[in-house]
């Protein structure tokens, strides 16, 4: 059977709140087994306002700050189609810097440089992670277990006398209102954000093949906020991929200590104890990854992906079905249901699944590889 690497990716929506590390163990390290990383792996990057940001703030955008107040007018330059014009893209998640040169980024990227210039602006700031449903992504063979946060902005610092006022308070979101209504939220401190942004660039190296950075990238992760558990699971997922088996288990087995319950580690400790030979300890271990996830996360669609393959495609469409009725906002399950719609000869219900898809996706190349598709179907449709 093959193991898949599961990561949790904070872009979409919120995993679930796990008990804290009090320190970061310093012997999960091994930094000599690695080469020095090929880019830049600092903190510092993460909220730091470039001249350009500044210059947007203190000379762009300054009459309407003033005429609209710090709070709407932020968000309306920010965020109004007038103004930046941002693109949601999570092809990548950048720093502040980045996402503002780039005028896109996925929503802790957008998150993160909405804070850098509260902060510049002197505006009280607070994160909160969404709790919600699990969602899920992947990139090849390695999933990503998706969160999803957003940025409470409050009145200038000098004005906040009585506390925390929400009558004096902007929530900055970058789902849909329908998406978001009436979900809880939990507070989370800005090293958590950082340790979250770091998280991502580790999976997002590894996901390119670049295991190095990757480490380096999780490792910082830890270190800023040892009471991320997603960052161990990362670091662990990353061992395996290098050949570390040792310590791949070692690591996943203290997140595990932290958080009994993640399926995530689970999934991917399993994997490690497989390929350390140790098949009975991994069996047991799957039988209770079972018991707590009997249909893990694209079973359904990897079922219907077999059945494709095999041209079974009414079948692979009752699969597809399945698994958007688990996850009705990713892109890729209504993609291929579209196909399994256009095999069967069901044209108008393929070009209804490929604007779905082309509506979810959240990268340039995958809407441009809808876009393609979907035009490819209405030109079939005319004929």
């Amino acid at each position: 059977m093959k193991m898949w690497a599961i990561l949790l990716f904070s872009l979409v929506f919120a995993g679930c709140a796990s008990t804290p590390v009090v320190a970061p163990d310093e012997t999960l390290f091994s930094d000599q087994l690695f080469s020095a990383p090929s880019e830049r792996v600092s903190a510092d990057d993460v909220f730091a306002v470039s001249p350009e940001m500044r210059h947007y703030l203190h000379t762009e955008i300054a009459p309407h700050l003033h005429r609209e107040g710090p709070l709407q007018g932020l968000f309306d330059a920010l965020y109004s189609k007038r103004q930046l014009k941002l693109e949601y893209d999570s092809a990548m998640t950048r720093n502040a810097a980045q996402a503002f040169a780039a005028r896109s980024g996925n929503c802790l990227s957008l998150v993160i440089m909405t804070a850098a210039f509260a902060n510049e602006m002197g505006l009280p700031v607070q994160f909160q992670s969404v709790l919600g449903e699990e969602a899920w992504s992947r990139s090849g063979d390695i999933y990503f277990s998706l969160a999803h946060v957003n940025i409470v902005l409050g009145k200038k610092r000098m004005d906040w006398h009585d506390g925390y006022d929400a009558q004096q308070s902007m929530t900055i979101d970058f789902l849909p209102p329908e998406e978001i209504l009436g979900q809880r939220v939990r507070a989370i401190d800005e090293k958590t954000i950082v340790a979250m942004y770091m998280n991502n660039r580790a999976a997002e190296a590894l996901a390119a093949g670049r295991v190095d950075d990757a480490y380096w990238w999780a490792r910082q992760a830890i270190e800023r906020d040892p009471q991320y558990l997603s960052s161990y699971n990362t670091l662990g997922v990353i061992y395996r991929r290098h050949g570390n088996l040792p310590q791949a288990e070692q690591t996943l087995v203290r997140a595990l200590e932290h958080d009994p319950r993640s399926t995530l580690v689970m999934s991917n400790l399993v994997a490690v104890l497989n390929d350390l030979g140790r098949v009975a300890d991994a069996k047991l271990l799957s039988a209770r990854l079972e018991q707590l996830e009997p249909t893990p996360p694209f079973h359904f669609f990897n079922l219907g992906m077999a059945a494709m393959r095999a041209r079974g495609y009414a079948k692979a469409k009752i699969l597809f079905e399945k698994e958007i009725a688990r996850d009705p906002y990713y892109h890729e399950f209504h993609f291929w249901l579209g196909i399994a719609h256009l095999r069967l000869g069901e044209v108008a219900q393929a070009g209804a699944e490929m604007h779905l898809a082309l509506d979810a996706s959240t990268t340039r190349d995958d809407r441009a590889l809808y876009a393609a598709k979907l035009d490819r179907i209405n030109a079939y449709r005319q004929q």
